[in-house]
């Protein structure tokens, strides 16, 4: 049976992630932490080297970056694609979470109650986010079924994309953690369903969180 085999990661740590707020569109940079970590993921994939038919990332920099030093140990250049781009907060981007429920307080609590629908003002809601992230993928998947492909993108699309593996409605996507610099596993087989072999491996703290 064919098998095709997406290794899916998280950006690492990115500067000014110790403050909790809404990057989404914005491009920030990997912290000096976070391109440690991507060098320890990347000296535990690099066993896969000639293995990995292509590399696939989204162009913001927190990513594609990722995927830039994770190629030096496999060997083959990253690809960036708009459509793997973390989900536009519009008007939020850059806001704290308590920022933008004192600034927009009807629009945060509508966002809160149907995060699904509802985009932040300027922004996308999840289910636009899932189309173009699917379209992206799906198209991967056509062009290299069989073979093994590396995917670097962001915690909400990869939520996302885990949640359309897994056959869970998008409701369910904040019940998937997604640490910076994690790993997914996921083998989709020709005429049967996905299996997600690996969830949110952390390498740096395989017991916790990155607070």
């Amino acid at each position: 049976m064919k098998r095709t085999t997406f290794y899916l990661v998280r950006h690492g740590k990115t500067i000014g992630s110790e403050e909790t707020r809404y990057k989404g569109h914005t491009d920030v940079d990997l912290s000096r932490e976070g391109e440690e970590e991507i060098r320890i993921l990347g000296e535990r994939l690099a066993h896969l080297k000639g293995k990995i038919s292509a590399v696939y990332s989204s162009d913001l920099s927190r990513a594609f970056k990722t995927a830039e030093i994770l190629s030096h140990f496999i060997g083959v250049r990253p690809r960036p694609l708009m459509d793997l781009r973390e989900r536009s907060f519009g008007r939020w981007e850059g806001l704290s979470f308590r920022e933008i429920e004192t600034a927009y307080p009807v629009e945060f609590s509508r966002w809160k109650t149907d995060p699904l629908r509802y985009s932040p003002p300027g922004g996308e809601s999840t289910e636009e986010v899932a189309l173009r992230v699917m379209r992206a993928l799906e198209a991967i998947i056509g062009q290299h079924k069989g073979e093994r492909v590396l995917v670097v993108a962001h915690g909400g699309v990869n939520r996302v994309i885990l949640c359309h593996f897994m056959g869970l409605p998008l409701e369910n996507i904040f019940r998937i953690e997604q640490d910076f610099g994690c790993l997914n596993i996921i083998d989709i087989y020709e005429d049967s369903w996905p299996v997600v072999r690996l969830l949110n491996c952390n390498l740096i703290d395989p017991g916790g969180h990155y607070d």
